[in-house]
C-alpha cells in the first residue's frame, strides 16, 4: 500500500490501469442502474444479486455449485462444501445490515462477518487468530502473517476506513479485499469474509447503493487462477501488481453488473 501521508488510498488512483478501471466500473454500474426494471423491481434484483454473489464467493472457496442447486438447497450442514455455501449465503444476507457500522467500526464488522460465516461460536470465532492457531483457507497458500502483524495491519486498515478517503470506491474496496486475503486474520473463512467486506465497501461508498453489482460473480467468472495471479500482484506491492489487482477487482464489478443487467432483461421479458 502507498505511504502517501495525507490519503494513502487516494494515491493508489494514479497506479497503472486504475483510472481506466474506475471509469469502466462507473459506466457498468450506471448501465444497470439505468435499466427500466431497476426503477420498479430493484429489491428483486438485489436479492438475486446476493444469491449469485454468494454462489460465486463459495465457488472461489472450493464449493462450485450450480446456481439452481444453491437456490434449491435448504440444508447446508452435510459436508464442508455445503457449509461453505451456507456461510456465503449467510454473509450475503448479513452484509446489508452492517453498512451503518462499517465506517465507524470496521473491525467490529469483520468480527461479526466471521461469526456469521462460521456459524459455530467456539472460542476462535469472531476474533483475530492467536499464536499457534492454524489458518484453514483453501484458496490462499503460503505462510500467514503473525498475529502481531495481523493486529497492526488491521488497525491501520481500520484507521484508513474511519478517516475516509478521496479514493474511488473501487480502490478502497480492492484494498480492503486484498489486505484481508493477505492477512488471513481469522482461523477460517477468510476468503468469504474478504469478499463480503469488499461488497460492504462498494455498497457503503454509494457506488452500488442497492447492492446489485456483485463483484463475487465476476471474481468467480474470471476463475481461481486469474484471481490468485492478481492477488499475487497485490502481495508484491509493486505499482504494477497493486494496480493490476485493483483493475481485476474492477473487472469483477463490471461482470457483476452485467449479470444483474441480464437478470433485468429476463424480468422484462417475463422469463424470471
Amino acid at each position: 500500500m502507498s505511504t502517501h501521508a495525507s490519503d494513502p488510498l487516494a494515491a493508489l488512483g494514479s497506479l497503472p490501469g486504475v483510472a481506466d478501471a474506475v471509469d469502466s466500473v462507473r459506466k457498468a454500474v450506471d448501465r444497470v442502474y439505468g435499466h427500466r426494471v431497476m426503477r420498479r423491481r430493484s429489491n428483486e434484483i438485489s436479492s438475486e444479486a446476493a444469491l449469485r454473489g454468494a454462489r460465486g464467493s463459495a465457488a472461489l472457496s472450493g464449493a462450485d455449485w450450480a446456481l439452481e442447486e444453491v437456490r434449491r438447497r435448504t440444508d447446508f450442514s452435510a459436508d464442508p462444501e455445503a457449509r461453505t455455501v451456507g456461510a456465503a449465503l449467510r454473509l450475503g444476507a448479513e452484509a446489508g445490515q452492517l453498512l451503518s457500522i462499517w465506517r465507524q467500526s470496521p473491525l467490529r464488522v469483520l468480527a461479526r462477518l466471521h461469526l456469521v460465516a462460521a456459524g459455530d461460536p467456539d472460542d476462535s470465532v469472531g476474533r483475530p487468530r492467536l499464536d499457534g492457531e492454524r489458518v484453514d483457507e483453501p484458496l490462499i497458500e503460503g505462510p500467514a502473517p503473525t498475529p502481531a502483524e495481523v493486529a497492526g495491519r488491521l488497525d491501520s486498515l481500520a484507521e484508513l476506513i474511519v478517516a475516509g478517503s478521496g479514493a474511488p470506491a473501487l480502490v478502497t474496496a480492492a484494498v480492503v479485499h486484498g489486505e484481508l486475503l493477505a492477512l488471513r486474520p481469522f482461523t477460517s473463512y477468510n476468503g468469504l469474509v474478504a469478499r463480503a467486506a469488499e461488497r460492504i465497501a462498494l455498497v457503503g461508498s454509494g457506488l452500488d447503493p442497492k447492492a446489485v453489482c456483485p463483484a463475487e460473480v465476476g471474481h468467480a467468472e474470471q476463475g481461481r487462477a486469474a484471481y490468485l495471479a492478481a492477488f499475487e500482484g497485490y502481495l508484491s506491492g509493486t505499482p504494477e501488481g497493486v494496480g493490476g489487482w485493483i483493475a481485476h477487482c474492477g473487472r469483477s464489478v463490471e461482470l457483476g453488473a452485467r449479470e444483474s443487467t441480464a437478470v433485468c432483461e429476463a424480468l422484462q421479458r417475463g422469463a424470471a
